[in-house]
């Protein structure tokens, strides 16, 4: 064999093994990652749930439905802020920091405030699914506004004041209501969830001058509050023939007010479904928490396990009356 042959015999040997060492080293780059993928999905995803507030009868199906949805992929640590954005704050700091976890749901009071400090957490790769109430300015959408939230799991405040509106003009139609003399209860008048649900409720009843504001009231979530609220109420004026505001507060008004006195609520609760079905309840606004909080729980063991994101998760929004009750169920007790 002369030396050009033998040179290019060694060239293609040379490149032989060449190929073999890159195959060899994708295989195991492949056989890597597949074990990473694998470890990472059997992983148990450690995850801090940031309550609003635990005692409140809305959440407690909410966080129910997020620790059985959980189980099996992940473990929910609760955290209880108990109506107080403050320490509400502290405790996504705290989270955040503690390097314990690997998924944050954050039920949020205040959102625009925690928008920085979740802004921090994932840039430390942790996943932060927003729940229930809205983070961002925009009371009025439920895409996500803070980039790189795994997930947005809300139903919109102004939309719930918009059907309020139309359940609202639908009572006062059907019940011959003319004028229509609302007394309303917001549950806390100042806080942002309020003041985007009146202006729902408001661009709802533009221009029907039948329907008339006498009065306001808080309930403060509360039926024994709603029930306060609802005498003081009356006692200004006596004439008040509907009253409207969240189900709670409407647990309260049923216990003071006559017959003749139309009930419109929204939250779609256990004791809105009765009181619908026994006609003593006009109608309410259907709020789903257990799908919510099940739903969000979902979404933080998915982006831990495969770095996916849900994004933003529409839930919308139906007007129950005694018309189709029967086709819903409450998924709260009120």
């Amino acid at each position: 064999m002369n030396t050009d042959h033998r040179l290019a015999h060694r060239s293609r040997k040379l490149v032989a093994l060449g190929a073999l060492m890159v195959a060899i080293a994708a295989s195991a780059t492949l056989s890597v990652a597949a074990s990473t993928s694998a470890a990472q999905r059997a992983k148990t995803v450690r995850i801090a749930y940031l309550s609003f507030a635990v005692a409140n009868s809305y959440d407690a199906p909410m966080l129910a439905a997020a620790k059985a949805a959980a189980k099996g992929g992940g473990k929910i640590t609760v955290f209880d802020a108990a109506n107080d954005p403050k320490k509400q704050f502290a405790q996504l700091q705290t989270t955040s920091s503690s390097g314990q976890y690997d998924a944050i749901i954050v039920q949020p009071i205040f959102g625009t405030g925690l928008i920085t400090e979740v802004k921090n957490a994932i840039k430390k790769r942790i996943k932060v699914v927003n729940l229930d109430q809205i983070m961002g300015p925009d009371l009025s959408t439920d895409r996500t506004q803070v980039p790189g939230l795994s997930g947005n799991v809300v139903q919109v405040p102004t939309d719930i004041g918009i059907k309020l509106g139309q359940l609202v003009i639908s009572a006062c139609t059907q019940k011959k209501l003319n004028p229509c003399k609302v007394g309303y209860l917001y549950d806390i008048k100042a806080s942002s969830l309020d003041v985007a649900i009146r202006k729902g409720y408001n661009k709802s009843l533009a221009g029907h001058s039948s329907i008339k504001q006498l009065a306001e009231g808080e309930s403060f979530f509360t039926p024994a509050k709603g029930l306060a609220a609802v005498q003081t109420m009356l006692q200004a004026h006596p004439d008040i023939n509907l009253i409207v505001g969240s189900d709670q507060g409407i647990e309260g008004a049923v216990q003071v007010v006559g017959k003749k006195v139309v009930l419109v609520g929204y939250g779609g609760s256990v004791a809105a479904q009765q009181g619908i079905s026994a006609g003593r309840w006009f109608g309410s606004v259907w709020q789903v928490p257990a799908t919510e909080g099940r739903l969000a729980a979902e979404c933080a063991v998915k982006a831990v396990q495969t770095g996916k994101a849900c994004g933003a998760v529409h839930l919308p929004l139906k007007i129950v009356t005694k018309a189709n009750v029967k086709n819903f169920k409450g998924e709260w007790p009120g």
